[in-house]
């Protein structure tokens, strides 16, 4: 396992971070092919054994549930100060007027929720899961920067958003002084790349480590076999790339094309290309299989030409915006 820092920051994680969504509590999950505490215990072990030192959850996710797992699967198999662990907020898991979105009285409420689901006394990123266009930047910037001075973070990244709102988030937090964020976590793939435009420059240019979500498409550059339970299911995937399925599917037949002539899976080949991307620190994978964690893991090692990049993107066209 490789290992980088995020960002300018001198915090050191795994080329890869286990995104944690899939694994919950029976009764908490909504999705059929999310794995029970029992059946994704072996994943955080095999992750652990692999390298990986970064995981990634939320509070939304399954209402808190895959905190409450991950946590005591750290706790069980791991020694905390050497593991980092990112959760999210914005998304309201409780009822009331104020449990939605990045008002301080939320940050400062979901921050103690989340610790005490996660059996720990602070989390080593906090992550805005998006913009939030009711409550100023101001106000989210101070209370997040109160957050690390409490300690409860140990730094805090941000999630899907405009590149303008980026910027202007992290020149507010030069001008005042306060936590700045050190982690950009977008949509980004073979299939989504309209990213490249503004926002991963952005990062590049101001220090910020880029962790993209659904590296694979929600499982789209992966699949060799017919549809999944989870491909079958699963209903955000449709918002993301329904609409434009036609186009992505020359993308697909030229990752199947490469990936056969290297004779390497396709979601090795996917995952390698993004990895080559500039300021690309760690993606965030999902897996229900543990020969997933595997297969990401090689990838680490595949080394793409710029015959075989340029090959991959020729059949991409733009699309539009998804994710935030």
């Amino acid at each position: 396992m490789d290992y980088v820092n995020l960002g300018r920051s001198g915090l050191k994680v795994s080329r890869l971070c286990l995104g944690c969504m899939t694994y919950t509590i029976p009764g908490n999950s909504g999705h059929s092919w999310l794995l029970n505490e029992e059946q994704s215990r072996p994943f955080y072990k095999r992750a652990l054994e692999l390298g990986i030192n970064f995981f990634d959850t939320a509070n939304v996710y399954s209402a808190g549930a895959s905190e409450e797992v991950l946590g005591r699967a750290i706790r069980d198999l791991a020694n905390r100060d050497e593991v980092v662990i990112a959760t999210k907020l914005y998304n309201p898991i409780r009822p009331g007027a104020n449990a939605k979105g990045l008002s301080r009285k939320a940050i400062m409420t979901e921050i103690d929720a989340s610790l005490k689901r996660l059996g720990t006394d602070y989390v080593d990123l906090y992550v805005i899961h998006r913009w939030d266009p009711t409550t100023p930047i101001e106000e989210t910037l101070e209370a997040l920067s109160d957050v690390v001075k409490a300690g409860k973070a140990r730094y805090i990244g941000a999630s899907s958003m405009f590149a303008w709102q980026f910027s202007k988030a992290l020149q507010m937090s030069e001008r005042y002084g306060w936590a700045r964020f050190i982690s950009m976590q977008n949509h980004m793939n073979l299939l989504y790349r309209e990213e490249e435009r503004e926002m991963i420059g952005l990062c590049a240019s101001e220090g910020v480590g880029v962790t993209p979500w659904s590296p694979l498409a929600r499982g789209r550059l992966a699949r060799t076999t017919p549809e999944t339970s989870r491909a079958s299911s699963d209903q955000y995937a449709n918002t993301l790339y329904a609409a434009t399925e036609a186009a992505d599917s020359a993308v697909v037949e030229k990752l199947r094309e490469v990936s056969g002539k290297k004779d390497l899976p396709p979601a090795q080949v996917a995952l390698a290309w993004l990895l080559q991307k500039p300021a690309i620190a760690s993606p965030v994978i999902g897996a229900t299989k543990l020969q997933h964690l595997d297969d990401a893991v090689a990838a680490l090692s595949v080394k793409l030409s710029a015959d075989e990049i340029a090959a991959l993107e020729e059949p991409y066209i733009p699309h539009a915006i998804a994710g935030f």
